[in-house]
């Protein structure tokens, strides 16, 4: 048993707290992992407030990388030194998808099995399986990939998350590829992860919407080739006549907002897709669609789970491009934190100053 402190909501709505919490030994098909770096990602903020579950009290953080301590009966793809990131999607290997060659679609992603407690005994519920602010976490073996260990911890951890979700998006979901034209509707940390994934693909045009100048200009910096101002302009008709009146080839919300989901709709060109990676609210419908343009507009409509990435194949390829210097993963960092500042870093992100508070520990 390891007593260590970790970032704990106990009620709905309530500040987060750092506490003293047990991490047991890993059992069989579990990793102990000691965190070095967890993003501060708006899944944990919805955690806090109540909007994932209410399994309370949670502990927080799932987007992060650290060392792997231990492991337990029958690992053999991590071993103890080994630097991962850690993932919340560990793959089966025997559902339905996996049999069938699409295990990123994977219908039965596993966690660890036994339980991390408070002090008193209380049991934990771990944010998406994972409960990294802390100093250890416990983990199914599955959710640690190992990459170069020489990378910065701080930056590749984003990849646990939210940056590859916006990249995937891209890549994986939609397709992009040379000389398509993106559109991408949202530019939080999500959304720049898409435009990064889009000029890392090869689009020639990748343009980036917003509400918010510092986010647009966040985006421009990481690969947008044009900037629309939602607030000043028709996003439809500036995103058709930035691509010659016809449209984009592809188009990813990363808002997760009915209206923002149809603009995506209409400013997609005959034949494009539509992604949606923002995650909507249960209680959200999408507008009126008429059926003719469902069919008339052609194309696909496609959701983009994590990505739709296999971490085991992205996190190494994506980890060696930021290596080389073509994946510029530090400019997500916007400030490093300590435990104690968690709640803090919620109200900077909820304000949008920042891309991403990332704990170090």
């Amino acid at each position: 048993m390891h007593e260590v402190q970790g970032v704990v909501a106990r009620s709905k709505g309530a500040p987060v707290t750092v506490e003293t919490i047990h991490v047991p030994d890993p059992g069989p098909g579990e990793a102990l992992v000691a965190v070095q770096a967890c993003g501060v990602c708006h899944t944990d903020l919805h955690y806090r407030e109540g909007g994932i579950n209410d399994d309370f009290p949670f502990l927080l953080g799932h987007e992060a990388a650290g060392i792997v301590e231990a492991v337990g009966d029958g690992v053999t793809d991590v071993a103890p030194g080994d630097f991962v990131i850690l993932n919340w999607r560990a793959v089966c290997g025997q559902c339905r998808a996996c049999l069938r060659g699409q295990p990123w679609y994977c219908f039965n992603t596993h966690n660890a099995t036994q339980t991390m407690t408070l002090a008193d005994g209380t049991p934990l519920s771990p944010a998406l399986g994972i409960g990294a602010f802390a100093e250890k976490t416990l983990v199914a073996a599955g959710q640690c990939t190992k990459v170069d260990p020489q990378a910065s911890p701080v930056a590749v951890g984003l990849l646990g998350c939210g940056v590859m979700a916006g990249l995937g998006a891209a890549i994986n979901t939609g397709g992009v590829g040379r000389g398509m034209s993106v559109a991408v509707i949202g530019c939080g940390g999500v959304g720049c992860a898409a435009v990064m994934g889009s000029r890392l693909a090869g689009a020639a045009t990748i343009i980036a919407v917003d509400l918010d100048p510092r986010k647009l200009d966040w985006a421009r910096r990481l690969g947008a080739t044009d900037t629309v101002n939602a607030r000043e302009q028709d996003v439809v008709a500036a995103i058709q006549e930035l691509t010659g009146g016809f449209g984009a080839d592809v188009v990813i919300e990363a808002v997760g907002r009915p209206e923002t989901y149809q603009q995506a709709f209409y400013a997609r060109d005959l034949a494009g897709t539509v992604v949606l990676v923002g995650v909507p609210t249960p209680d959200m419908k999408v507008p009126e669609l008429p059926l003719i343009d469902v069919f008339g507009r052609g194309g696909s409509l496609k959701s983009s789970w994590y990505g739709d990435c296999l971490p085991s194949r992205d996190f190494p390829m994506l980890v060696d491009l930021y290596r080389q210097g073509r994946l510029d993963l530090d400019a997500f960092v916007s400030e490093t934190i300590g435990l104690g500042e968690v709640e803090r870093a919620f109200e900077t992100m909820h304000r949008g100053d920042v891309l991403r508070s990332v704990v170090v520990l």
